[in-house]
């Protein structure tokens, strides 16, 4: 992987050094410090460790003062570059998690030499040392930033590659279809046969198709990393509250036999299928002459408005109200919404279509939970995880790119020149190497070489 840059403002021949634990107190603290003169600066920290580093071998040491004494019993273990997180010499120093005793560790290896990392630069120089592709490393901040097992499965596997390996066929793809009008141009006195349209559509299309898989897995994977919102709403004491109370397994929302108990919008998260989703327990929508209530039913259609996803309940033990019939009339408009027939354990009155569920007794509420995935997805199926886009500059430049693959293929269609086609080509590839950070020149010039057999 081709080595990057950083910016000019960030010296990254010198040693740095900070806390990659949370600050606070706590059993253990991790004191991290990465660069040439790593060992050198965690030599001045330490007493009554060998001096003789071993690469990945931890060992007990004590944590000194500036003047020698002993502040902590800690375990010092030397990363020797490149095997390292940043591909350099790294130390890492398990101390005990006591504030005082990780910032005098911090502020001695500043006196000793280092400085103070910057912002997330520790990955920085993994991705400039060629550690991690620029995809890889944003990942990292959403494997940090996961509140589920399964936003951090879906993060853990882009931070091992997934996402690129996804679009190194692509990117290749397209480097055999500059190869070609390349060498059709440059080596043309050499009688190479120039492709013809027909071939260069089939091959701009074994580009764009999967990168608009790509693009379309975004409905999930936008999900994944962000969660969504889920408002539940429907007439009064048809067990919104209940249903609230059953999907987020806690006794969050008030819930009476009274008509109204619900005022205004009361909302929590919940974990479903792994995906964060922000409940919306929503007032009952009637007509209504109190001022408090009549709020409460404006926010309540606001949030219908506005939720990713609308779950519509109704009381299948009575019979449709025409509030019913104009609440599942708009909710199905939007296209993002679930109905859910409550009161499962009684008597189907309401004869209308729904997921039976029963807040009281729990009956249908696994069905429903998986509804709400499915109805998240979008048609991706789960399986696809390990190339998700879940990062909103990686969608906006696949879109980038299909829309100058869409150019070239209209070029093509009107008889353009393959020089100009080549620019849209080259275009078409830029955005992908803003996602890893890995083509270069060169690997398009060795392409073309490998593939036609120029022989001078």
């Amino acid at each position: 992987m081709a080595s990057q840059s950083l910016p000019p403002s960030l010296d990254v021949d010198d040693t740095i050094v900070a806390l990659s634990t949370p600050p606070g107190r706590g059993g253990l603290g991790v004191v991290r410090i990465s660069g040439p003169a790593a060992r050198a600066v965690a030599d001045g920290l330490l007493r009554g460790h060998p001096r003789e580093w071993s690469p990945r071998q931890a060992q007990v040491a004590f944590l000194v003062d500036d003047q020698g004494r002993h502040v902590d019993r800690v375990v010092a273990t030397w990363f020797q570059a490149p095997r390292s997180y940043t591909a350099e010499d790294v130390v890492e120093l398990s101390c005990h998690g006591s504030p005082a005793v990780l910032a005098l560790a911090v502020e001695r290896a500043l006196a000793l030499g280092a400085r103070l990392a910057e912002p997330g630069e520790f990955t920085q120089r993994a991705f400039r040392n060629g550690r991690l592709d620029l995809a890889q490393a944003e990942a990292v901040r959403d494997l940090i930033e996961a509140t589920t097992a399964y936003q951090a499965r879906v993060a853990m596997q882009q931070v091992e590659g997934a996402l690129s390996r996804r679009l190194a066929p692509i990117k290749k793809e397209l480097l055999d279809a500059v190869a070609l009008l390349e060498a059709g141009i440059d080596f043309a006195e050499d009688d190479l046969e120039v492709a013809e349209d027909a071939e260069i559509l089939r091959r701009l299309a074994l580009v764009a198709e999967p990168v608009e898989r790509l693009r379309a897995s975004f409905r999930l994977g936008k999900v994944v990393h962000g969660g969504l919102t889920l408002a539940i709403v429907g007439r009064p004491n048809v067990g919104k509250s209940s249903l609230f109370n059953r999907l987020l397994e806690s006794e969050r929302a008030i819930v009476t036999p009274l008509a109204g108990t619900t005022r205004d919008v009361v909302s929590e998260v919940a974990q479903i299928g792994g995906i964060p989703v922000k409940l919306l327990d929503t007032a009952g929508i009637r007509a209504t002459q109190d001022v408090a209530e009549a709020a409460g039913v404006e926010r309540s259609w606001e949030a219908l408005a506005g939720g990713d996803l609308i779950l519509a309940v109704i009381d299948r033990s009575q019979p449709l109200e025409d509030a019913d019939r104009e609440l599942l009339h708009k909710a199905r408009s939007t296209g993002r919404a679930l109905v859910a027939a409550n009161k499962a354990d009684l008597p189907d009155v309401a004869q209308t279509e729904g997921l039976a569920v029963s807040a009281a007794t729990g009956q249908g509420i696994d069905d429903l939970r998986r509804a709400i995935v499915d109805q998240a997805r979008g048609g991706v199926e789960l399986d696809q995880e390990s190339g998700l886009i879940t990062n909103v500059r990686h969608e906006r430049l696949l879109a980038e790119c299909a829309e100058c693959l869409e150019r070239a293929r209209a070029a093509v269609a009107t008889g353009t020149p393959h020089e100009m086609l080549l620019l849209d080509l080259y275009s078409a590839l830029e955005p992908l190497d803003a996602i890893t950070g890995a083509t270069t020149i060169e690997e398009i010039l060795g392409n073309i070489f490998s593939t036609f057999c120029i022989g001078k």
